[in-house]
């Protein structure tokens, strides 16, 4: 009916696109594994993409151009379904083991990178994969209060809710929480006590007491323990147990990525520094091999300024003790400051100065949770 124009009755090709993701499966010796169809894209658009912008200057400036506003497109479109997938995991796993691959078969072989910045690359790339293996952990998830029955109290905030075992448990959460949400204890004294106005909400969704700083991830559809936002190149949340994890990773990537470029550019630009030849390479396009590295280049360039910035705005929110979520639901109340240009925005309510707030970040998740009186009653 779709060859011939002829009209479709409503969602059909929504029930055909998931039929297809359904059928499309490997063998394996357990029996057929279902491909998720989101993991295919990168895989197979990324090279093509990539030695297509080797073939000439132009064709190179117009698809590093739309690469970005295709992600962002496509990020925002999920973002607004509210959509977990997988493609941006695969897109960021596959870039980096593709430009490997590039810088091992186009690079190395010129002569001009010893064997120990080699290797000093690829222990930084196994470091980088260690750390984003972490942080794809669990991120501090609120467990779900056993039972099926729900409470009478559904749907209001900020209330006691002794009556209830599902209560008591997120009561119980709650207080156990205080020293692992990371309040520092043996780096600020004001730091451990919770500041005048923040309560405890009670989320409808999971049916239970948050504690201070816990939010629940529409994406995930739990409650994290200081949830910070939301990472789509993880596909996960970013919370108490795995933010270490997850800004050791960025770190890990923009020392790999910065010191592979610099290595490549001094390869296929010989004479100029590296920032000097990122923008004037005469001999970049000399041959296709050469041509490949430099496009390859300026991909790894473009992502790593994307994730530096990425990498910056979390610093500053950790020096301000401030959470991604938290500076949102700030700026929506307006009550929030807006400060360095407004990169960061100061809730203020558990700003205790920049050696504390670090202190309470490196401490996150240290300690085990103790059980209150309330969770022994």
């Amino acid at each position: 009916r779709w060859l011939t124009c002829k009209s479709l009755p409503p969602g059909a090709l929504e029930r055909i696109a998931d039929t297809i993701a359904d059928r499309l499966r490997v063998p394996w010796f357990s029996g057929a594994v279902k491909i998720n169809v989101s993991l295919v894209p990168p895989l197979v658009l990324l090279p093509v993409f990539l030695h297509v912008a080797a073939l000439h200057f132009l064709l190179g400036l117009i698809i590093l151009t739309s690469l970005p506003v295709v992600v962002l497109w496509y990020y925002y479109l999920t973002h607004r379904r509210k959509e977990r997938t997988l493609f941006f995991l695969s897109l960021g796993l596959f870039s980096l083991g593709y430009m490997y691959y590039v810088f091992l078969r186009e690079v190395v072989p010129r002569g001009h990178v010893e064997y120990s910045q080699v290797v000093a690359l690829t222990c930084g790339l196994i470091l980088m994969l260690a750390a984003l293996s972490r942080a794809k952990k669990d991120p501090g998830y609120l467990p779900i209060p056993a039972g099926n029955e729900k409470p009478s109290h559904q749907g209001l905030p900020n209330k006691s809710v002794r009556g209830s075992s599902s209560g008591l448990h997120g009561i119980s959460g709650a207080a156990s929480s205080r020293a692992v949400n990371g309040e520092a204890k043996g780096y600020c004294r004001m730091s451990a006590e919770q500041p005048e106005g923040v309560k405890k909400d009670w989320c409808t969704k999971c049916q239970l007491v948050r504690p201070a700083r816990a939010g629940h991830c529409r994406l995930c559809g739990r409650c994290v323990r200081r949830l910070d936002h939301h990472c789509v190149w993880i596909n996960s949340c970013v919370g108490e147990h795995n933010h270490q994890a997850f800004i050791l990773a960025l770190s890990f990537f923009m020392l790999t990525s910065v010191y592979g470029i610099t290595l490549t550019l001094h390869t296929i630009c010989r004479g100029r520094t590296p920032f000097v030849a990122l923008f004037y390479c005469p001999g970049a396009y000399s041959d296709y091999s050469s041509a490949l590295s430099f496009t390859c280049v300026w991909y790894c360039a473009i992502v790593t300024a994307g994730m530096g910035y990425i990498l910056l705005i979390q610093l500053l929110n950790i020096s301000y003790n401030v959470t991604e979520r938290e500076a949102r639901l700030a700026l929506r109340d307006n009550t929030g400051r807006r400060l360095l240009g407004g990169l960061v925005i100061d809730t203020g309510q558990y700003n205790r100065g920049f050696l504390c707030n670090w202190g309470h970040f490196l401490s996150l998740g240290s300690s085990p949770p103790q059980r209150s009186a309330e969770d022994i009653v």
